[in-house]
């Protein structure tokens, strides 16, 4: 009786010494990175919990510092006038982006689902359209503002320029391109048999988008929803150039308030600032688990 000798695959072993050392270098690079990003917000509470008069005596670098102190963040939320803005922001973000997400997640649908001659061309043209700086239109798009009529009841000015309506718009036009490409990336990693099966079962192409893309999209959709809002949110030049009433304007408008022709409380500019941040961070976190899988879902097969 005769052994069968089996050739034993040969498996490379890295040294110990050499792969901990490769992990301390990689923590030590993200631990670097990650005070690099945090430095300027702790910076920046630091400086807002400072009473201006320590700052102006012992400078901003000192430490340690005199009493801390939340009487910059009070008084910049009474000076500044914050809620108004808060207010004004929240009428432009969220219309804004739950109609780029809704329009771009039909347009995705289309262009993930069926297969046509210019099915490829359209979507490279929505894509290039944010490869356009908004400042290289802004001037016929001021025309064009002025020029269009409005319904008084939408609009007190009974024009596109220096509405609400006018600002939703751009901001749709501008994101539903970067939207429109992500979904439809997502939508192809769906199956098809799923939509087919819809379809076979009766369900017409309305009815497949709504009850069984949508649902399998959510975690693409939070991911969008977190980025659209942060880009909006934090929009200053297109509320700046399309809309001239300052008590109308967005939250980042805010901050203009708090700066004066010969002196600037820069404590109190730093409290407002980071009340003016707090929001986008609320809506990371909790999106954040759904904003991660987002990210994440459809990079792999199988």
């Amino acid at each position: 009786m005769t052994a069968l000798a089996q050739p034993s695959a040969a498996v490379a072993v890295r040294p110990a010494g050499r792969l901990r050392w490769q992990r301390v270098v990689l923590h030590l690079f993200l631990i670097s990175l990650a005070i690099v990003w945090l430095f300027p917000i702790l910076f920046t509470v630091y400086t807002a919990l400072r009473p201006f008069g320590d700052t102006a005596h012992a400078g901003y670098a000192s430490f340690p510092p005199g009493a801390l102190t939340l009487d910059n963040f009070i008084s910049a939320w009474k000076e500044a006038d914050l809620p108004r803005f808060f207010l004004n922001t929240m009428i432009v973000a969220v219309p804004g982006v739950l109609l780029t997400l809704w329009i771009s997640s039909m347009l995705a649908y289309v262009f993930a689902r069926f297969s046509f001659r210019l099915n490829l061309p359209l979507l490279m043209m929505f894509t290039a359209g944010n490869l356009l700086p908004p400042q290289v239109i802004i001037v016929p798009l001021y025309r064009i503002y002025l020029a269009l009529p409005l319904p008084r009841l939408i609009s007190d000015t009974g024009l596109l320029y220096d509405s609400y309506i006018g600002i939703i718009l751009i901001h749709v036009v501008f994101q539903t391109g970067f939207c429109t490409f992500v979904m439809s990336n997502y939508m192809r990693t769906i199956s098809r048999e799923l939509t087919e099966a819809a379809l076979v079962d009766g369900a017409s192409l309305w009815t497949t988008y709504r009850r069984v893309i949508l649902p399998l999209c959510r975690p693409a959709l939070a991911a969008l929803a977190t980025l659209e809002f942060t880009f909006i949110y934090n929009d200053f030049f297109w509320a700046l150039v399309l809309m001239k009433t300052g008590d109308k304007r967005p939250i980042t408008s805010a901050l203009n308030n708090l700066q004066g022709a010969f002196f600037t409380d820069n404590n109190q500019l730093a409290a407002a600032s980071f009340l003016v941040a707090v929001p986008t961070i609320i809506i990371y976190l909790v999106l954040s688990k759904q904003f991660v899988s987002g990210l994440t879902l459809g990079s792999t097969k199988g």
